[in-house]
């Protein structure tokens, strides 16, 4: 199937059968789908992710909100170009993205199901982000929700926010407990930990980085 004949099929069986529910800024977005040929694969603060089995190596991320963040996310892919540790922008519409699917676990379910993250992983991202720095982006808002890991290679799976200025210190927060804790203490016999924990973990950061006052991204 051709780029131009997937935009058709997302304009014509996808955009029309979902609605995208902007409730809150700070929330997800509550989706409505009412295909029976398109998957919801996933859903953030302005955006939800949907699969067609007719190409399950593409994914359709469309936006429900805030159209000057999708053009913005266009520019950045633009820039990035081809690379391993990344997603890839085939084409676009109005409010849409048709982008290379990453398949793999995020580094949060991980930790949830007891998976191992190998150092591999780690140093793939590093390169990822050095090489986004070369390219005159800015790596911001990397954590363990949006970066994956499939057959011990790292990914990205958001890029949204490279356009963005400043430093975001959740990367490299993350890294240091990977190596001060994460690597000595838990990756060789690694338990699977509930997600109450894990998630209280990252709200525990979050109120962290507040109290200390620095920026949180």
């Amino acid at each position: 199937m051709q780029i131009e004949e997937f935009k058709e099929l997302v304009e014509g069986s996808l955009l029309p059968n979902i609605d995208l529910i902007a409730d809150s800024p700070f929330d997800p977005i509550i989706v409505r789908n009412d295909s029976t040929s398109w998957k919801l694969l996933g859903n953030g603060n302005y955006a939800a992710v949907f699969v067609h089995h007719s190409k399950p190596e593409w994914v359709v991320k469309v936006y429900g909100r805030n159209h000057e963040e999708l053009k913005k996310e266009i520019q950045v892919y633009q820039k990035l170009g081809h690379h391993p540790s990344y997603s890839f922008l085939y084409g676009y519409g109005k409010n849409y993205l048709i982008l290379k699917r990453i398949e793999g676990i995020t580094l949060f379910n991980a930790l949830i199901q007891g998976v191992p993250i190998p150092v591999t992983v780690i140093k793939d991202i590093d390169r990822a982000l050095r090489d986004a720095k070369a390219k005159g982006l800015n790596p911001y808002d990397v954590h363990g929700k949006n970066v994956a890991m499939s057959g011990g290679r790292g990914y990205i799976v958001d890029i949204s926010d490279f356009y963005k200025t400043g430093y975001c210190s959740k990367w490299d927060d993350l890294k240091k407990a990977y190596y001060r804790i994460y690597k000595p203490l838990i990756l060789k016999l690694h338990p699977p930990f509930p997600f109450v924990i894990v998630d209280s973990i990252r709200k525990g950061y979050r109120f962290y980085k507040k109290v200390k006052r620095k920026r949180y991204c």
